[in-house]
Parts: C-alpha cells; sequence; structure tokens
C-alpha cells in the first residue's frame, strides 16, 4: 500500500546498481502445482453488486459503451476482505455462494480472502487503523477470537480451494519504518500475531501468501536482503509453533498502483530501481527468498493500476488518479514466480480520506473513483475472449 516518502527519496538520492534484474529461474520440483492452475476464480458477488450503481450512473449520463465495460468487470474475481470480527460472517457467505457456483457449473473453485486486522494496525499511516490494540490484550483476542473461528469455518470447507492473504502492510512497516515509534512497539506483535495465523492455517485446502509490499517499498536493493530475513523469521516462528509450518509464496501491490508490465515511459521516481515494476519486483526479491529457504512464489493485485505520469513520487498511495482497472486475473504471467496476477484490493473501495476530491473514509464505496477505473480498464477487463 504504502512507503514512506522520505525513505524512497533517500533510496533515489543514494543510487543503485544498474543491473537489469534476470527473471527468475525455474527451481520448483516437477510436482510443485500452481494452485490458481485450471480453476475457476471465485466472483464475489458482494463487490459486483455494488457496481451496479456503477452501471447506472454511467448510463444515465449517455455513457452506454462504458456501462456495458461495467457488466464485464462485474464477472471479474476480487479477494473476500475480512478486517474485523463483525466480518467473519463472510467468509460464512463466501463458501455457501462458491458451492452454488461449483455445483452448477460443475467447475473447480479458488477463493482469494483476505485476513487483515493485526493489534496495532496500519502502524505508520493509520487510515485503516483495526479494532485491536496491544496494550489492551490485542494479541490474545487477535488469537483466539480472530484467527481460530477464522482457520475453522476455512478448514470446513474441504470442497473448496483458498488462496489467503496475510496482513496487508504489516512486515513491510518492520524493514523500513521502524523509525516510528508506534511501528517499532508493535514489531513483535506482527511476528508472532502472523506466525500464529500462518500455523492455523496449515490445511489441504489453503494456500497461503504473505504480503510482501511492492516494488516501490521494499523493492530496493539495500531493503530486499532485509525484507527475505523478515519474512523468514516469521515462519521460523509459525514452525515453533506447529511442526512444519509453511507458505505458498508472497502477494506484492496489495492495494497500490504499481503496473505488472510497465509499458511506454518508465516512471521517471523508478529510475535508480531493479524492480520498476511488479514483475521485476517479483524476480528481485526472488533469489532472496530462496536463500531464506523460502519458496518464491508471488500473485500480484492488479485490481487497480495507476495511469503514466499519474504519480510524482512512488510513495503516493492513496487513492492515486488517475487509474483503471488492471489487468484481469490469469495465470499467464510470463514469468516462472509468479503464479498468478489477481485482483485483491476490490476497486471502488477508498484507501482514506485522501489523494482524490470527495474521498471517503477507507473501505467505504467511492462511485466516481469506481467509474474513472472503468473508463481506464485494461484491454483483457472489457475485449472478446
Amino acid at each position: 500500500m504504502r512507503a514512506s516518502a522520505t525513505l524512497l527519496a533517500a533510496l533515489t538520492a543514494a543510487g543503485a546498481v544498474s543491473a537489469t534484474p534476470t527473471w527468475g529461474k525455474p527451481t520448483k520440483p516437477v510436482t510443485d502445482v500452481n494452485p490458481f492452475q485450471g480453476k475457476e476464480y471465485f466472483v464475489n458477488p458482494e463487490w459486483t453488486g455494488k457496481l451496479d450503481q456503477t452501471y447506472n450512473a454511467l448510463k444515465s449520463q449517455g455513457k452506454k459503451a462504458l456501462a456495458d465495460r461495467v457488466r464485464k468487470v462485474q464477472k471479474i474475481s476480487t479477494f473476500v476482505w475480512v478486517s474485523r470480527l463483525s466480518e467473519l460472517s463472510r467468509i460464512d457467505d463466501t463458501i455457501k455462494k462458491a458451492r452454488d457456483v461449483q455445483r452448477k457449473t460443475g467447475k473447480k473453485q479458488i477463493i482469494g480472502l483476505v485476513l487483515y486486522n493485526l493489534p496495532d494496525r496500519d502502524c505508520s499511516a493509520g487510515e485503516s487503523a483495526g479494532e485491536f490494540k496491544s496494550e489492551e490484550d490485542g494479541l490474545k483476542l487477535y488469537k483466539d477470537t480472530f484467527v481460530k473461528p477464522y482457520a475453522a469455518k476455512v478448514a470446513a470447507a474441504k470442497d473448496l480451494e483458498f488462496a489467503i492473504v496475510l496482513e496487508p502492510d504489516s512486515l513491510g512497516n518492520l524493514v523500513t519504518n521502524m523509525n516510528i515509534e508506534f511501528c517499532a512497539g508493535a514489531a513483535e506483535i506482527y511476528r508472532d500475531g502472523i506466525a500464529y495465523a500462518i500455523s492455523q492455517l496449515q490445511l489441504p485446502n489453503v494456500n497461503l501468501y504473505i504480503d510482501a509490499a511492492h516494488g516501490g517499498w521494499l523493492g530496493w536493493d539495500g531493503n530486499l536482503p532485509l525484507a527475505a530475513k523478515e519474512f523468514a523469521e516469521v515462519v521460523k516462528r509459525a514452525g515453533a509453533i506447529k511442526k512444519g509450518s509453511k507458505v505458498r509464496g508472497f502477494a506484492t501491490n496489495v492495494s497500490n498502483y504499481n503496473p505488472y508490465n510497465a509499458t511506454g515511459v518508465r516512471e521517471n521516481y523508478t529510475e535508480w530501481s531493479n524492480s520498476w515494476d511488479e514483475s521485476h519486483y517479483a524476480a528481485s526479491l526472488a533469489p532472496f527468498l530462496e536463500e531464506e529457504g523460502l519458496p518464491a512464489h508471488f500473485i500480484v493485485d492488479q485490481g487497480r493500476v495507476h495511469l503514466p505520469g499519474a504519480r510524482k513520487e512512488w510513495g503516493e498511495w492513496c487513492n492515486v488518479a488517475p487509474a483503471g482497472f488492471g489487468q484481469a486475473p490469469t495465470t499467464k504471467t510470463n514469468s516462472t514466480v509468479v503464479d498468478s496476477i489477481v485482483w485483491i484490493k476490490p476497486g471502488g473501495e477508498s484507501d482514506g480520506q485522501c489523494g482524490f476530491p470527495g474521498a471517503p473514509r477507507a473501505g467505504a464505496w467511492h462511485d466516481e473513483y469506481v467509474q474513472m477505473l472503468v473508463e481506464n480498464a485494461h484491454p483483457s477487463v472489457y475485449s472478446k475472449k
């Protein structure tokens, strides 16, 4: 989502090597199967229903072609966020709906979920602060009242497959924002909380992806090894709770706006980075993960992608404009390390009261912004198959 603008400026000023990163080499054993391959991405009707408002608005404006495009967007999968206790029921609703689709179509569904409710959440910005506080026994509450029932619900749905993204932004803050007192104080809570979640979600129908921020945050040469070590420490702690605990890989660009493949003019603020788009970030981080004994597999959020020139600095993260819906979810990634392009952040849900005129609080629907996403959507979203 975000990184300190001061940090990015300092890294840019310091310079970096100019070598172009190579694509990750295939180190996967033959038995290592991409969990998205051959499955249908679950389309969340809760999100697609909100787009009816967008359709009606565009139609009333006489923009029939764009209104018709909304109907194409409504057929695309997005992840379901579970970010507070009251939203645990979303898992039950999603399971029921996915089972209905699977039964009617005969096609195996893979459901994207986000687990997002750490104590002292969003320590560096606060726009997405959560309900648990460390000084109020937040870690125990997180484990007992959130993670345990979350895992139990998913475990009961043995007939479905899940891809679960763990705690966006959290570990990225521990790599770069420990100068912020609140983040420094939350560090052990974050590590232990995510480790516990990993240990409780060791299920045959679950594929776990730790959030790995994005190329403009952790993709700088100096941050790559630090990030890999942080991730390794968390997985190690999970193994201490439950032997053999592991993750499938890492999720990048969650709720951010970086393109998977930057085409045309390269943004000036990426000049000194080898991770200048998300495909290059995955390729850059992969060897450091492998060095730590971690799997080099990625999913990349392309739910929203900025248009060229939309940002002056890489640190701009809030309701960036102009932007559009990015490349539609697919396993055709042209990379040996990227499992799938996905839409993790549902387009239309605000990043917070910042960045775009009239933007509502984080998570609230912002239809004017969605209309822009539709107008600037990637051709894969609406072109004929």
